[in-house]
């Protein structure tokens, strides 16, 4: 009977997915039938088991099955991982119709951080179609990724180009459950982590209208035989699904809608796919070896925890001078506990607010007649940067961006009065917002870019294929998102050392391409204030729940509140912060992460998570508003069993436990929360 309900529920799901496919797909309706599908087969309420700092550890075994999936699935062609379909037909099913040439792997971090790579050739034989597949492992992690491209090197149009699937394999797992987040929607669960058995039917995760605001684009297959954590690189309309087999789970990661020939020299490209193998017995440690595999090889070597306070909002109006002025008046005690100075929006010259000011790259002369180096000097002579926001994508009429893209046909792409796109498809348009920005940041001394994106653009890229393309769908999105990554990459050449943050109406551009370049210091427009300037009733509890979300794929992210209590910089303690303070906490929230107990949005509920080392770290223990035990039972995780602890008490150095390993993990300890609402924090460490 419970085999019946969980069919029963897979074939609804099924069908909600057909109407969330015929939906709009920037629309609130769609959004909510993709969650609502979910929804019927998906638990949140997920317990995970005590994992020792042994197990933690990425054993010989996974790194060996990590290599051996590689060899057969990326630099073999026995069982490609990815496919595509090129004039009919199917590049797995006809390999030989390809002329493939395997290269030299590289030495280690010579392409990638951290990796070796191979790139893998393959010429169509009856076309000028030559496709490359840049694949790279890095061992010490059990992880693999790659992305497919395929360009036209003949001299004709090339045959049409569709099913063109960065993922398209089965992963030989057995029985096999899935562990999935939401995405950034600006709701109270935003980034919630869900669990749910891989569905016979076809289970589908999109973009909504290009941006991830129903759910993120990581899984954490955990099965029965083999298990590994799945990333998709692709800030557009990507797409996967996952179905149960016999075998495995069959899976497929691509770009959703892309049919098209190539003109001679075009070249497109798959999402970026990665694979992380592990034990299957506990979800932790897939979680923690992708965690670690991100601080090591995904994030550029400048991103760190960063320390940011508020210098200027975009109502701001005070000039130079007075900003200046500000910056000498900050106590010492201040600046060496903050990283940069946040100037948000309206830096910029705007005629009514700083919205309608969007692509006027350049200070305002009233305000900053120097620019804004003289500020960003001030603040170095202080020991911080300065961080500036952008949204370069966008540009309002009448701005400096605006006048030069409508001289250059399908540079500009107009969808309302506030909203003209900045058609990054266009190899000249790229080029010209690079320089522009890049040069933006050097002249005026930024060393935090902050790039906003507040529209969603799918509808435009798909007007762009009609009007520009020759309706070869897919055509713009493709090249728009890649050189999307060519312009972060600009940036981060012309200036070295950059750090970018991502911002998109909140965390809607969280990816793995992304992380490659940037880091979210503002992952969710929930908690904005109100235009009255007060926060949400439950702001609190949802931030909890976004880090305990979040935490299971991101080390580094951040948020803030406009509220100053001790409970409330407590609930948004993340690595990265928008006020000083805590940094002893925040240092150690980029290594491993145990999830403790989940409260959800229940107030009656404790809610706790913990985060460091099998030698340091500390546990956040929430008592909410309608807690009513003063009692918490403090079981830690990822420890060495035979190591002694001692555990201190952040507020009270003098209430102290010592306790070896196994004893924090297996009988915890009882601790009591006198005040509430209050976030005890409790530091662990190692006796030598």
């Amino acid at each position: 009977m419970k085999n019946l309900f969980r069919y029963a529920f897979c074939v609804l799901q099924s069908l909600l997915f057909i109407v969330s496919s015929f939906s709009v797909y920037d629309s609130k309706f769609k959004i909510w039938v993709d969650r609502s599908a979910m929804n019927l087969t998906s638990e949140t309420k997920i317990a995970f088991d005590a994992i020792t700092a042994d197990e933690m550890r990425v054993s010989d075994s996974e790194k060996k099955q990590c290599r051996a999936w590689y060899e057969a699935h990326l630099l073999g062609t026995d069982a490609p991982a990815y496919n595509f379909t090129v004039g009919g037909r199917e590049f797995q099913k006809h390999v030989d119709d390809w002329a493939i040439s395997v290269g030299k792997e590289s030495a280690p971090g010579a392409v990638r951080r951290g990796g070796k790579t191979t790139v893998i050739t393959l010429t169509h034989k009856k076309s000028g179609l030559v496709a490359a597949v840049e694949a790279t492992i890095y061992e010490e992690f059990a992880t693999c990724d790659w992305t497919v491209s395929i360009k036209n090197e003949g001299e004709a149009d090339s045959p049409v180009i569709k099913s063109f699937n960065g993922a398209d394999f089965t992963l030989d797992s057995g029985m096999t459950d899935l562990y999935f987040s939401r995405g950034s929607d600006a709701k109270n669960d935003d980034f919630e982590l869900m669990k749910s058995p891989v569905s016979p039917l076809k289970t589908v995760f999109n973009a909504s209208g290009g941006r991830n605001s129903a759910y993120l684009p990581y899984y954490n297959l955990q099965g029965k035989n083999l298990s590994a954590v799945m990333a998709v690189g692709w800030t557009g309309q990507w797409y996967t699904s996952f179905r149960q087999t016999v075998k495995g789970v069959d899976v497929i990661a691509k770009q959703e809608f892309f049919k098209a020939y190539l003109t001679p020299g075009e070249q497109v490209r798959s999402p970026l796919v990665s694979l992380t193998f592990y034990d299957g017995k506990n979800a932790l440690k897939g979680f923690n070896t992708f965690r670690n595999w991100e601080s090591n090889c995904v994030y550029t070597e400048s991103a760190y925890p960063v320390t940011c306070t508020i210098l200027a909002g975009e109502f701001d109006k005070r000039n130079s001078d007075q900003l200046i002025e500000f910056i000498q008046g900050m106590s010492q005690e201040m600046c060496d506990d903050v990283d940069f100075l946040w100037m948000d929006a309206g830096w910029y010259e705007y005629t009514e607010s700083w919205y309608d000011g969007v692509g006027n790259w350049l200070p305002n002369k009233a305000r900053f007649p120097d620019g804004l180096a003289p500020i960003a000097e001030a603040a170095e002579s202080r020991g911080m940067g300065l961080l500036l926001w952008y949204e370069p994508e966008r540009c309002c009429q009448n701005t400096r961006v605006y006048n030069e893209c409508v001289k250059h046909p399908g540079w500009l792409v107009s969808k309302n009065e506030e909203v003209n796109m900045v058609n990054l498809a266009f190899d000249g348009c790229c080029d010209y917002l690079g320089e522009l920005v890049a040069n933006s940041l050097k002249d005026n001394k930024i060393s935090l870019y902050r790039q906003d994106f507040n529209f969603t653009p799918l509808d435009m890229w798909k007007q762009c294929d009609k009007d520009y393309f020759n309706g070869r769908s897919g055509i713009e999105e493709n090249h728009y998102v890649t050189n999307l990554y060519r312009y972060l990459d600009t940036l981060l050449e012309v200036n070295p050392g950059l750090i970018i943050d991502n911002c998109a109406s909140g965390g809607r551009r969280i990816d793995l391409e992304m992380s490659r370049r940037s880091i979210p210091l503002w992952r969710t427009d929930y908690n904005c204030s109100t235009e009255l300037g007060e926060i949400k009733d439950d702001a609190f509890t949802a931030s909890q729940v976004a880090t305990y979300g979040l935490s299971f794929w991101l080390p580094l992210s951040g948020t803030g509140l406009n509220a100053y209590t001790e409970y409330a910089d407590r609930s948004v303690l993340t690595a990265c912060s928008q006020r000083s303070g805590y940094r002893e906490v925040r240092e150690m929230m980029d290594e491993n992460y145990y999830p403790l107990t989940y409260g959800a949005l229940d107030l009656t509920k404790y809610h706790a998570f913990q985060f460091g080392s099998e030698t340091r770290g500390n546990a956040m223990v929430y008592r909410r508003e309608n807690v009513k035990s003063e009692q918490y039972k403090l079981m830690l995780n990822g420890l060495d069993p035979a190591k002694t602890y001692i555990l201190t008490n952040y507020d009270d150095p003098n209430e102290t436990y010592t306790k070896t390993g196994a004893e924090l993990m297996d009988g915890g300890v009882t601790v009591t929360v006198t005040d509430c609402p209050k976030c005890a924090i409790y530091f662990y460490e190692a006796l030598r």
